[in-house]
């Protein structure tokens, strides 16, 4: 029930303190919990950024529809996709896989096979659409792993993603932003850190057949 507790504390945090900063260990759990998201085939298609330069983010504000929670907490958290997901990335997986797991390759080679067809018929739009359901996995357990922690958080679609990956630079990197999460602690007049967690009866959002 811990866990149930934890993700009642959590809310998204609509002012920061400014004054906090998220400790070394803290920041390298949550690297590493994204790292240990689960995804399709296990392929990892996301990256994260994580900025921590105040003056940088000042310049991602305007972009941010005002939201001062992008400046204002510890860390921001930028879960990005490859802009281009080619054969070679796949490849590059399988060759992981092999190492870690000492399977030989011969045995990985009918389910390799099976996965470069797929990915090779499809288009680079659909390719990057299913990315981007990754990258909502990964928020969703960074967000559970941040109220275990009791790291306050807010998850962020409202940005100028295009303007994002400009200043950062992300295109030089083959990657383009997708979602936010501003990480570190809630400010003490953050006026809805009072407020009860608004949520439908259990009987209207669960269905047991």
């Amino acid at each position: 029930m811990d866990i149930l507790k934890s993700l009642a504390w959590r809310y998204a945090t609509k002012k920061f303190d400014t004054e906090f900063h998220l400790d070394t260990k803290n920041l390298q759990t949550l690297k590493e919990a994204f790292n240990l998201t689960a995804t399709s085939y296990g392929l990892q298609p996301i990256k994260m950024v994580v900025v921590k330069d105040k003056a940088l983010r000042t310049k991602l504000v305007p972009y941010s529809y005002g939201q001062q929670q992008v400046v204002d907490a510890s860390h921001l958290l930028v879960i990005c996709i490859q802009k281009d997901y080619t054969v070679r990335d796949i490849e590059a997986y399988f060759e992981l896989v092999q190492q870690t797991r000492n399977i030989p390759e011969e045995t990985l080679a009918p389910f390799k096979k099976n996965v470069v067809s797929i990915f090779s018929n499809k288009p680079a739009q659909d390719i990057q659409q299913a990315s981007k359901f990754q990258a909502y996995l990964a928020l969703g357990n960074l967000l559970t792993v941040c109220a275990s922690l009791k790291i306050d958080s807010c998850p962020m679609e409202g940005f100028l993603p295009e303007k994002y990956d400009e200043i950062l630079n992300l295109s030089d990197k083959n990657l383009q932003s997708v979602l936010l999460l501003p990480v570190g602690k809630r400010a003490d007049d953050d006026y809805m850190a009072t407020q009860k967690k608004v949520r439908k009866s259990l009987s209207e959002t669960v269905i047991e057949l």
